[in-house]
């Protein structure tokens, strides 16, 4: 049994806080902390089991240090924003504490998607002693570990890698992102970028687009190719593979809306003067948005996030489909959150567990695909997230 510490509580910080609350035996004691204290109480308030609160400012080091050392947690879940890992991780290091994330650090004053910040960190935390697991969500996450199981059970080589993103929700709002706007936008509108033949190739972003029939009758979606960070990391500790793509469904009405607001300079990231204020036009535009976390009661349909894998075993071509399917009503009664959060806080929540019962262990900084995906898939089976896999 340990304690975890969970930095952030938005939609994934609450996912994340059920779901380590729901397995006592690996995870005795449980602090979630945030900036805003009324949104933790408010969390800790739907868990049937006592839950410590605590005020903390991720972009403080100093701060991150002082509750770090007074709950002594063995673990650290950062689920806060991405501009705040680097932080997170110093005070991690200072403190002698392993530390598990969701997605890469992204500066704030440019949209750049990449590892290296944080691959930088190896040698320090390797001396240190300590664990450092990077993008334990879905995807990234899930999708890395995915690949990583078809390359150990059905694969020689790996050449080619499509993960693919349906969500298949509906809200009901004119316009909405299902996780922080800010991010969301910063993602989509960023230059794409595929893995070809031993280089990352930039296009336009979603300039290409092609249809994709999900299994189980979820229904068939308009997939847009974009640029995603497990790509990076796959590409590195996969060399065979050839191209590796990422692909994410979207409505018509998003990408009208999208369009409207990057033409007016809504969606920009440089700061503008107004009445003598300076302000990011995309902050504000995050503030005018609805909460992704007041979704979870109005989202109804399904996600299915997969990866398409092509290679060959014994000398012969393979191509294989593995992929969770996962229900935002069903996820709301659970969790009170929709599935867009529930697909990022369980492998979160998991990615943790693998290290506090030493399944998974190293010093330095790893990405997903590096550990052993066995006892990961079999927890997603156990916790909410079953997988299914098919020849294609």
């Amino acid at each position: 049994m340990g304690k975890v510490l969970i930095i952030g509580a938005g939609g994934v910080g609450q996912v994340v806080t059920h779901k380590c609350a729901q397995v006592p035996e690996v995870f005795e004691e449980i602090c979630l902390a945030s900036r805003t204290l009324s949104k933790c109480e408010h969390i800790a308030s739907q868990i049937n089991r006592p839950i410590r609160t605590a005020r903390v400012d991720a972009d403080n080091v100093p701060e991150l240090v002082h509750l770090i050392n007074d709950f002594r947690p063995d673990l650290v879940i950062n689920v806060a924003l991405p501009y705040q890992d680097l932080h997170i991780m110093d005070a991690c290091l200072e403190t002698g504490v392993h530390y598990v994330d969701t997605a890469n650090y992204e500066p704030p004053d440019k949209a750049r998607f990449c590892y290296d910040w944080q691959w930088a960190y190896q040698e320090r935390f390797k001396k240190a002693g300590l664990m450092a697991l990077l993008g334990s969500g879905f995807d990234p996450g899930v999708t890395n570990v995915y690949t990583a199981y078809a390359f150990k059970h059905h694969f020689d080589e790996i050449t080619e890698l499509d993960i693919i993103d349906v969500n298949g929700g509906s809200h009901g709002h004119p316009f909405a992102t299902n996780f922080n706007p800010e991010i969301n936008i910063r993602e989509v509108t960023a230059p794409c970028r595929h893995w070809e033949n031993g280089v990352f190739v930039e296009t336009a972003p979603m300039s290409m687009k092609k249809t994709f029939e999900c299994p189980e009758n979820v229904g068939t979606y308009t997939i847009y190719r974009l640029y995603h960070e497990e790509l990076e990391s796959l590409v590195k500790h996969i060399p065979t593979i050839k191209r590796a793509q990422f692909w994410m469904s979207f409505s018509e009405n998003y990408l009208k809306h999208l369009e409207v607001l990057q033409n007016v300079g809504m969606t920009s990231i440089e700061p503008v003067k107004y009445n003598g204020v300076e302000i990011v036009p995309l902050q504000f535009l995050k503030a005018l948005l609805p909460d992704p976390a007041s979704l979870g009661p109005l989202t109804k349909g399904k996600t299915c996030i997969g990866c398409v894998i092509r290679g060959t075993k014994s000398g012969k071509e393979k191509e294989y489909y593995v992929y969770n399917i996962c229900d935002h009503e069903e996820c709301y009664r659970e969790v009170q959150s929709q599935a867009i959060s529930y697909t990022t806080g369980v492998p979160a929540m998991i990615g943790a567990m693998m290290i506090m019962k030493g399944l998974w262990k190293g010093e330095g900084v790893f990405n997903m695909e590096q550990m052993d995906p066995d006892p990961f898939m079999d927890a997603l089976n156990k916790h909410g997230l079953p997988w299914k896999e098919k020849f294609l």
